[in-house]
């Protein structure tokens, strides 16, 4: 009997070795995130890792769009980060998320324009002007299509001189002088420094961003995908993404 015993502890042991991995061969944890938590993320990465030293976190980071459409057509992801509730419910529609999101950061609008602000664009109204460059992203992708509600709350009109592939692709036409305006989240202007200037949306029209999380139903390491999760909603996660400038979820 104590043979056995001993046994069926060295096997528990290494069962656990399995799962959470070692420094030496760590456990991949794959997180889709969208564009706009990439340097929050990366910070995030630094000290998860370093608290949870056998896992190692993979990101893609891509709009939410692109993101939900993959892990629909079979991309192998753990944890699914959204801009919006509306690609989340995509996958949960495909009964993808094992269990309910939980919202872990808010965010809000910005235009971002060249340092200084040269044009003197003062509010959304200006970005009708046909003179601007203006670009944005598609309405399937979250940062498009909250752009379009906002303009719409502002009764402004405009025509969009191009489509990005996401709210970085925008940050970069803009930064590099390929374009004059785009509207992205106040995050974004933050993480740009001292390449662009944030002209304020008024709160009135502005929206409230929630960015959903899950835990995805075909991932092999569900534990460790909820301990990822819990982080960014701890005390530490959330005093990272309030640096980058995300206000708290709920």
């Amino acid at each position: 009997m104590r043979r056995s015993l001993i046994c069926l502890g060295s096997i528990g042991a290494s069962l656990l070795l399995v799962s959470c991995g070692s420094e030496e061969n760590p456990v991949v944890l794959r997180v889709s995130a969208a564009a706009s938590l990439t340097g929050s993320f990366q910070a995030i990465e630094a000290e998860f890792e370093s608290e949870n030293p056998g896992i190692d976190l993979q990101f893609n980071f891509a709009s939410s769009s692109d993101l939900a459409r993959q892990i629909i057509e079979g991309s192998l992801v753990d944890v699914f980060a959204s801009a919006d509730t509306k690609n989340m419910d995509k996958v949960s529609a495909a009964e993808l998320l094992d269990g309910p999101a939980d919202i872990f950061a808010t965010n809000s609008l910005e235009i971002i324009v060249a340092p200084g602000n040269p044009l003197g664009i003062s509010g959304l109204a200006d970005l009708a002007d046909d003179s601007i460059v203006f670009v944005t992203c598609d309405p399937a992708v979250p940062i498009g299509k909250y752009s379009q509600d906002v303009l719409a709350k502002a009764g402004v009109d405009v025509a969009a001189d191009s489509l990005e592939e996401n709210v970085k692709a925008i940050v970069a036409k803009v930064t590099s002088g390929e374009a004059d305006a785009g509207i992205v989240y106040v995050t974004d202007v933050l993480a740009a420094g001292d390449k662009a200037t944030g002209v304020e949306i008024p709160t009135d029209v502005n929206i409230v961003a929630e960015y959903p999380i899950a835990p995805i139903s075909g991932s092999k390491h569900l534990d460790l995908a909820r301990r990822f999760i819990g982080f960014l909603t701890s005390d530490a996660g959330a005093r990272i993404l309030q640096q980058y400038g995300f206000g708290a979820g709920r």
